[in-house]
Parts: structure tokens; C-alpha cells; sequence
């Protein structure tokens, strides 16, 4: 009786697949790849490492502009009382500057209101018999003169008498003709103009201007309220 024949030993490779009831042989790996195929597909792995940076990098800048607008929009209260400290202390030095000049103008010219004043209302002095001025003793002469010599350059054809009042400041004035008066009196109306700014700063409070945040600070592009 023969012996069976006998095939050659052969080195197991692992690649038969057991699952199932019918075992087959697995799909083998590929080992070598063309230097196109290496090219593409290193091209397709960077594409898609740029693209996943760059969507941690917008998740990123997201973020950190949110939190600038978070930290601007709360910042806001701070910003609108500096702003309007500094519209109150810039409308009172500019104040100051003004009664510095309107003081150093009606020290050299004291003359000049009442003349202003005098050719402002010729119109209405024109049938008056007198002007009645009443002056600083100190100013009483030279504000005389110098409402004569206007009174002359109009045509008024009354007479002008002056009179001392003690508590006329200097350039201050009281000028009365028939049923009508002018006044002028450099304090009170520097007093004044103080109050009605005083006044206009507190009632402005801190809605003079509203302060708005760049839309660009905030990543959905909304304005956020002031």
C-alpha cells in the first residue's frame, strides 16, 4: 500500500480569517505605495491637519474677543463718568479763561458796553428828553464822556446826567431814559453764566454722549448697549 504523498511544510501567515462558517483568506496590506499615491496622500493628511488648526484657531479668537467685549462693555460705566468729567472740567476752565478776558477787556475799555448799548437803542432814545446814567464814582467821568460822545455820533439830541451809585462794580451800569432802562453788570452776568453752566453740566449728567463699543470687538458683530 502507498503512503499518502505528503506536501511541504509551509510557514503560517496569519492571513486566513476564522470568523464566520466559511474561513477565508484576509485582504492583504498594501506595502509598497507609488510615489504618486505618497504624494496625494500627504497632501490630503496636511489639508486636513491645516484645516483642524484652523478651527481651534477660530475657536480661539472667539473666545478671546468675547472676553474683550466682556471686559469693554464692562468698562463702560468707568469710560462715561471720565468722559464726563472731563466735559465738566473742560466747560469750566474755558469759563474761567472767558472771565479772565471779559475782566482784563472791561478794565482797559469800561466805556465800551455802555457805548454798545447806547447805539443798540437809539432807536428807542431818540424823543427822550434825558438819559439818566448811573456809574461807579470812580467811572463816573469817563463814562459820562464817553456816552456824551455817542450820544452825539447817533444824533440823540437830550440831555445826559450822571450819577454815582456805590455799589456799582466797575463797568457796571444803569442807563434810564422816559419808561425804558438798560443795565449791565459784568459780575452778576459772569454769576449767571456760571449757574446756567453749572446747571446744564448736572442735568447732562452722564447721557451727554453715548459710548458704543466698535462692532468688530464682538465676534456675532452686535453693537452691545451703552
Amino acid at each position: 500500500m502507498a503512503d499518502a504523498p505528503s506536501s511541504a511544510p509551509r510557514k503560517f501567515t496569519f492571513d486566513t480569517v476564522f470568523d464566520g462558517p466559511n474561513p477565508a483568506s484576509a485582504t492583504p496590506y498594501k506595502r509598497l505605495y507609488a510615489r504618486e499615491e505618497v504624494d496625494r496622500m500627504t497632501e490630503v493628511a496636511r489639508l486636513q491637519g491645516e484645516a483642524a488648526a484652523m478651527t481651534r484657531v477660530e475657536a480661539e479668537t472667539a473666545r478671546a474677543l468675547a472676553a474683550i467685549a466682556e471686559a469693554a462693555r464692562a468698562a463702560l460705566p468707568t469710560l462715561a463718568a471720565v468722559a464726563h468729567q472731563h466735559r465738566a472740567g473742560s466747560a469750566e476752565l474755558a469759563l474761567a479763561c472767558g472771565r479772565q478776558i471779559a475782566d482784563a477787556a472791561c478794565a482797559r475799555f469800561p466805556e465800551a458796553p455802555l457805548q454798545a448799548a447806547l447805539t443798540a437803542l437809539a432807536r428807542e432814545v431818540e424823543a427822550t428828553p434825558k438819559l439818566v446814567l448811573r456809574v461807579a464814582p470812580a467811572m463816573k467821568e469817563r463814562l459820562r464822556a464817553a456816552l456824551a460822545e455817542t450820544a452825539e455820533s447817533i444824533g440823540y439830541p437830550g440831555q445826559v446826567v450822571a450819577r454815582d451809585d456805590p455799589d456799582m462794580p466797575p463797568a457796571a451800569f444803569v442807563l434810564e431814559w422816559g419808561d425804558g432802562s438798560a443795565a449791565f453788570d459784568p459780575v452778576g452776568g459772569a454769576r449767571r453764566i456760571a449757574e446756567a453752566l453749572e446747571g446744564a453740566i448736572a442735568s447732562e449728567g452722564l447721557h451727554a454722549e453715548a459710548l458704543v463699543l466698535d462692532p468688530t470687538l464682538t465676534p456675532d458683530r452686535e453693537v452691545p448697549n451703552a
